[in-house]
């Protein structure tokens, strides 16, 4: 059972790094270490980890903590009686995250109110036909969308989910 959850691990690791990668423009073992740090959870995981799963150099493992933290993506936290470093993602990134998807879409929606207020202005003058006239449904429904988009996510917000 054990290995079958390491061996899940370690598929979704990459997956998430590719994601991460992707998303965010980080180099390919950086996005890797920020996976297995989320995927870690809690309990934190140590550089020694680092090294040995990822299969790295301790110098290349080094710099790209170092980059992390430089973002404040991940933070380390030590125990008492440890010399060791457990790396954790960093507490308010969830919460910066959920806040930076609000402002985009709150963003988007404004501008695509902006545009069907303004279509709907063109449509309202009398010598516009019927052929010429905006459909306005995309942006009605887009802007429901992003309604209901921001009322969830600011849920997830408010209700401080601990992941």
């Amino acid at each position: 059972m054990k290995k079958n959850i390491c061996i899940k691990k370690n598929a979704l690791v990459e997956k998430l790094g590719i994601h991460i990668e992707d998303n965010n423009g980080y180099a390919p073992l950086a996005s890797r270490i920020l996976a297995y740090v989320i995927l870690t959870g809690k309990i934190g995981t140590t550089f020694e980890d680092l090294v040995s799963v990822l299969c790295a150099s301790k110098s290349t493992i080094s710099t790209h903590l170092n980059y992390l933290s430089d973002l404040k993506e991940i933070e380390y936290f030590t125990k008492t009686g440890d010399r060791k470093k457990y790396y954790v993602i960093t507490s308010n990134k969830i919460k910066n995250h959920i806040n930076t998807m609000i402002h985009k879409w709150e963003v988007e929606k404004e501008l695509h109110q902006e545009i069907r207020d303004y279509k709907d202005d063109i449509n309202k003058i009398e010598t516009t036909t019927e052929e010429e006239k905006f459909d306005l449904t995309f942006h009605n429904n887009y802007i429901q969308f992003l309604n209901q988009a921001i009322t969830s996510i600011s849920k997830l917000h408010i209700d401080n989910i601990n992941l």
